[in-house]
């Protein structure tokens, strides 16, 4: 359980930040001088350089997304630069992309933030730049919204594997169909019928809160609160809800603790959504009231259980589930140890799921619940003071990678294990090196009292 540091304050983790971009320059570079574009897009690291792995193209929107990330925190001219040359050069394909849930990873994290630091008036502002943009989030959140799966109550937005599943990640991907739903949008489909993107996200989020996420209401003998399936199960044909089930987690029945993260930090910035929009926004939905109400639930329940089964430091294993925790003793109630010989952690899924306690935190400290605010923002600033500093912190001159100790796909033996080691360790994934510099930003933002940081702030 994450001992949380209740004195610790944004402004004290202001050098780490200093420190934490000086080094993000050099890694840049890193893969910029060193990395072979013909191979595809960088995934993870092996041996401290970046590598591909094929399945689906959904990291190349981090690695640009990256650059545009720190020129908004270092003013850094030459990386506004690259990565805004690199998202027209490269990026249309994953516009148009039907073959993946992927679009609030690819194409919010670059045209996305493109945008919005022209509304922030940290880019000059063009008219045809301004209008590039938003064409390419209009039809990404348009393109996300038709991989559609009708079940009884509503529908999802189903993964890669085809119409029978739902992702738990799925849930940062409804950030692109509320991008689209703001700039007027529409999916347009058969005999000209007009699909609301807005309607599409809060059904895709309130399948997830009700079948990714756990409450401790009986489900089944495994229904703990908060715990997240990676996956869910239902039949095409009649609608029905068939069983949890896992892609990345050791089972359907643990906890993978990037899908509990990916959960955390969805839910907590479109809630942020939400409550800044007034009701005749979403009108002839269940109600702006009835929507919070079961995100909320949702993201109270995934945050509580991310603390409970967290390491005191704030870092957690790659699943709570794993099969050999049990040989680490009482791991809960020590610092993590990313270079044990049983399990591994997943430093990626602390950077996510801080961002998500720091939001979440922040909300529902400005709705009146300071102690229940309090508990989960000083969670966020806990972990943080943790992977921002050695040795989850990327120090190695030559390791191209920001953030060490992530896992990508522990079942399938994805990841690198070093000469020495029995599990994987020391090594960096895209995602985990995009979303260390997007809590980094929010951060930073905070402590120099800059316009929030939200996902939203496009016109």
């Amino acid at each position: 359980m994450i001992k949380i540091n209740t004195t610790i304050t944004p402004a004290d983790l202001a050098h780490k930040l200093k420190r934490f971009w000086e080094l993000s320059t050099e890694k840049i570079y890193l893969i910029e001088n060193n990395y072979d574009v013909s191979n595809g897009s960088p995934v993870f690291t092996i041996n401290g350089n970046y590598t591909t792995r094929g399945w689906t193209e959904w990291t190349q929107g981090f690695q640009y997304g990256s650059m545009i990330l720190h020129y908004d925190a270092t003013g850094e001219q030459s990386m506004l630069e690259k990565g805004r040359g690199k998202t027209i050069e490269v990026m249309a394909p994953h516009i148009s992309h039907t073959g993946v849930h992927d679009h609030g990873f690819n194409n919010v994290s670059t045209y996305g933030n493109l945008l919005r630091l022209m509304n922030e008036e940290k880019i000059p502002f063009n008219e045809w730049e301004r209008d590039f943009y938003s064409l390419a989030l209009k039809i990404s959140g348009a393109v996300q919204a038709s991989r559609w799966t009708t079940i009884k109550a509503g529908g999802f937005i189903h993964s890669f594997n085809g119409p029978h599943s739902l992702f738990v990640d799925t849930i940062r991907s409804c950030r692109a169909l509320i991008l689209s739903h703001i700039l007027g949008h529409v999916l347009q489909s058969e005999n000209d019928v007009r699909i609301s993107l807005l309607e599409r996200a809060v059904q895709h989020m309130k399948a997830t809160a009700n079948y990714s996420i756990f409450y401790g209401e009986g489900r089944d003998v495994y229904d703990v609160l908060g715990r997240t399936a990676h996956e869910s199960i239902f039949n095409t044909k009649d609608g029905n809800f068939r069983c949890p089930n896992s892609q990345q987690g050791y089972s359907a029945f643990s906890t993978w603790t990037r899908g509990l993260a990916w959960a955390i930090c969805g839910f907590a910035e479109e809630i942020e959504w939400f409550d800044s929009v007034s009701e005749v926004n979403i009108n002839g939905l269940s109600g702006k009231e009835n929507i919070l109400s079961f995100m909320i639930k949702a993201a109270r329940a995934t945050c509580d259980f991310y603390i409970e089964n967290s390491s005191v430091d704030g870092v957690p294993y790659w699943d709570t589930g794993a099969p050999h925790l049990y040989r680490l003793g009482d791991y809960l109630n020590k610092p993590a140890d990313p270079f044990n010989d049983f399990e591994p952690v997943d430093s990626s899924a602390a950077a996510i799921a801080a961002q998500g306690l720091l939001r979440f935190g922040r909300f529902l400290q400005q709705k009146g619940e300071s102690s229940a605010g309090n508990h989960y923002w000083q969670a966020g600033l806990t972990v943080l003071n943790t992977i921002f500093d050695e040795p989850y912190l990327s120090t190695e001159p030559k390791h191209e990678g920001l953030l060490l100790h992530s896992i990508y796909h522990r079942p399938n033996g994805w990841d690198y294990i070093p000469e020495g080691s029995k599990i994987p360790n020391g090594e960096s994934s895209m995602w985990g090196d995009y979303h260390a510099r997007e809590v980094a930003l929010y951060l930073q933002r905070l402590i120099n009292n800059e316009t929030y940081y939200t996902f939203f702030n496009i016109k």
